[in-house]
């Protein structure tokens, strides 16, 4: 098939929750992280991490903090809350090294990307830390097929901001924006990064979870294989 002749010839993806299974690889770098300084990690805990996580990555996409503090910050917060006496800071890097070897692939995506890179220029768009983005990527397998990969953390901006796309836009060569379409989980960042950016939206919503945000979905998809008709 040729390239031009599709619905859309660019397509681009998220990365957690989207193409790899994020939650899993928090779960495992988080046991092990916690269990090599022998602090209690219950559910209680996980509540209070995820409290404090979930809010500055909310006050990131906004625009309100930097990536910086939303990674050096959150357990720092968290041992302040629990009163833990211990370095927020080495542990965040700790963290970071043990979830880099997580690579957990949601259902379905290698076998999408392998089909649609033979026809379809692919890249990823993600607000995650590019050390950790790029180890998960690679140990998955899925770094060969795209033809770049953009991670806010290195362009300064972060989804979905219309500068960080404008960001990628200039990067990536005769881009059409008519012919291009994001894929991902998020609807405060994939989705409406799509709006802001003037191009197609497919949110993939696996539980079929009501929107809560008001932005405008083009195509929702619940398995990565309907994204197939969509883009040709």
């Amino acid at each position: 098939m040729d390239k031009k002749l599709g619905r859309y010839n660019t397509i681009l993806f998220d990365v957690d929750g989207t193409l790899l299974d994020f939650n899993s690889a928090e779960r495992n770098a988080m046991k092990k992280v916690f269990e090599n300084h022998n602090y209690l990690l219950d559910d209680n805990v996980k509540a209070i991490y995820n409290e404090i996580n979930h809010g500055l990555w909310k006050q990131y996409e906004q625009g309100e903090i930097t990536r910086e503090e939303v990674i050096y910050t959150r357990f720092v917060k968290l041992f302040e809350t629990l009163q833990i006496e211990g370095d927020g800071v080495a542990f965040e890097d700790e963290y970071q090294e043990l979830l880099g070897q997580g690579h957990d692939l949601i259902d379905g995506a290698v076998e999408l990307i392998e089909r649609l890179y033979k026809t379809h220029d692919l890249y990823i768009v993600t607000n995650g830390v590019t050390k950790t983005q790029f180890s998960r990527l690679k140990a998955s397998g899925l770094d060969v097929y795209m033809k770049d990969i953009f991670v806010s953390e290195a362009t300064g901006f972060q989804k979905p901001m219309k500068e960080y796309f404008d960001y990628c836009f200039v990067r990536i060569p005769g881009i059409d924006l008519e012919k291009t379409i994001i894929v991902g989980d998020t609807l405060s960042s994939d989705i409406l990064g799509g709006n802001n950016a003037n191009i197609a939206t497919c949110w993939f919503n696996p539980e079929g979870i009501k929107a809560s945000m008001d932005v405008t979905i083009d195509y929702e998809i619940k398995a990565l294989d309907e994204l197939d008709e969509i883009v040709k």
